[in-house]
This record gives C-alpha cells, structure tokens and sequence, in this order.
C-alpha cells in the first residue's frame, strides 16, 4: 500500500493521531514518512484517509 497527502491538507493532525507510525506534521502539513506502508498500518492508514475531514489522503 502506498499513500500520500495533497495539498489541500489543512494540519488538522487526525491523520498523526490515527497513525503516528507513518505520518508526521511538516511545516504547512501532514507528510508521509515511508514510501511503503508497513502491513501492520495498512487499517489505521485507511482509517485515516476516511476520516480525514478534506480527504487529502490518497490510498494507492
């Protein structure tokens, strides 16, 4: 699995508190920290990207 996060982020810090393991808060906005999701995060990542209020995270 892969993921990532557009630009229309606006740090509201879900995703990091969902799954802290795989994202962290840059300067204007949550970032990715691994190009493969480890399989043990997949589920908190997809939770992420379906709660994330601008849906700025894209599962691939």
């Amino acid at each position: 699995m892969r993921v990532r996060v557009e630009d229309t982020c606006t740090a509201c810090g879900l995703c990091i508190d969902t799954c802290p393991e795989v994202f962290e808060m840059g300067d204007e906005m949550a970032e990715v920290m691994t190009d493969e999701v480890p399989a043990e995060h997949e589920d908190d990542v997809q939770q992420a990207a379906d709660e994330c209020p601008v849906e700025a995270i894209v599962v691939d």
